[in-house]
């Protein structure tokens, strides 16, 4: 299997993280892994911008989120 390229939300702000997710899911190829940590702001962040794209996206772990297609 392919590794996936991670984007780690840690230490980062809500808005800024919305610009570097929307980025990172439309500008790399599947398997992405974006971690959110215990944040469910962030988690919602990442969840609303793959319902926007229509990118179908698991949740792995509580503070992950992987997209494979």
């Amino acid at each position: 299997m392919e590794k996936s390229k991670q984007l780690d939300l840690h230490k980062m702000r809500h808005e800024e993280a919305h610009r570097q997710v929307e980025n990172f899911i439309l500008l790399n190829e599947p398997p992405l892994s974006i971690i959110t940590g215990n944040s469910d702001v962030m988690r919602s962040i990442v969840e609303n911008l793959c319902a926007k794209h229509k990118i179908s996206y698991e949740r792995w772990d509580w503070g992950e989120i992987k997209i494979f297609k």
